[in-house]
């Protein structure tokens, strides 16, 4: 009866360690997998984001002379610009960390919004002085007051409100698949717990 019950006992342990064994290795198989496919979804937003619009000015540029504080020249121009730009972000730039034992997804580093503008310059009514001609310097000028209107026409629209919608939307994907497989998805050191939280902890 003895060699019965101590042979029944070392049977149950041998199939406990069996299960234990089984169970650890299918955790470790999940976790892996769940790796995998966090892995494969950050690949899949790891695409440039690119938001376009088209915008319009009209710029006077002026430029008055004095010579020998007696003989004064002017020269002005009109200047129509059209110009299209893009905003994008290179989410191939993001940049992560992936802790297995904490199951913990942590964004260290998101691409800032890159701003690109080709500006279609056109000048019309152009008067200038005798003495005061328009030359290279003037065009450089004028380049540089219309790139500058342009910035802030840009930052002050909805081009760039709408490019970090898109952000916020490939970034909200990852954070719904983290969630479901019972993950934790962090940016830098803040732990994101919502859909809403993603644009709140990056903006």
């Amino acid at each position: 009866m003895r060699n019965f019950l101590l042979g029944a006992l070392l049977t149950a342990l041998l199939v406990f360690g069996i299960k234990y064994i089984i169970d650890q290795s299918n955790t470790q198989k999940t976790e892996v997998a769940s790796s995998g496919l966090i892995l494969d979804q950050i690949k899949n937003v790891g695409k440039l984001v690119v938001t376009e619009g088209h915008f319009s000015d009209i710029i006077t540029y002026k430029n008055d002379k004095t010579y020998f504080k007696v003989i004064s020249s002017k020269k002005k121009i009109i200047v129509m610009v059209n110009a299209n730009v893009q905003v994008s972000y290179d989410l191939r730039k993001i940049e992560h960390v992936i802790d297995q034992e904490t199951k913990t997804l942590t964004i260290t580093r998101i691409p800032a919004a890159e701003v690109n503008i080709n500006p279609e310059i056109k000048y019309h009514d152009i008067e200038e002085g005798i003495i005061n001609k328009f030359n290279p310097e003037d065009h450089n000028a004028i380049r540089k007051i219309v790139m500058e209107q342009l910035d802030k026409k840009v930052k002050k629209s909805t081009l760039v409100t709408n490019s970090q919608n898109r952000l916020i939307s490939e970034l909200q994907k990852i954070y719904i698949l983290t969630n479901s497989l019972g993950w934790t998805l962090k940016y830098k050191d803040a732990t994101i717990d919502s859909q809403i939280g993603v644009k709140e902890f990056i903006f």
